[in-house]
């Protein structure tokens, strides 16, 4: 395998590991339910992505074409995973969950 596929494969995971990790660390951390769903989602999805692409860069390149079934796995978590951060934000926000007194907008700032 080319040294420049096998350091971009290793940096796209490594990459993708560190996002996964700081998403992990912002859940264990942050102290309410709006930031804790904030955190991880923007990381995991940056996580699992980077991972994903070093995946497809090392599949494509050792059967010399493109691999169609990880680029649309990319597309589905890129397009599920907000959606899904949005719909649980907003069912916190219908069951009326304890925030943090400076966490900023949504409905009840007036």
């Amino acid at each position: 395998m080319n040294e420049i596929v096998e350091f971009l494969v290793s940096a796209f995971i490594l990459v993708g590991a560190v996002f996964a990790l700081v998403g992990s660390i912002g859940l264990v951390r942050l102290s309410d339910f709006y930031l804790r769903l904030h955190g991880p989602t923007k990381a995991s999805t940056l996580g699992v992505g980077g991972t994903i692409l070093g995946s497809l860069l090392f599949f494509s390149w050792q059967e010399r074409a493109l691999q169609l079934q990880e680029v649309l796995i990319v597309l589905f978590l890129f397009i599920t995973a907000p959606v899904s951060a949005h719909m649980l934000a907003k069912a916190a926000m219908h069951r009326s969950l304890k925030r943090r007194e400076d966490t900023r907008g949504g409905p009840w700032k007036q």
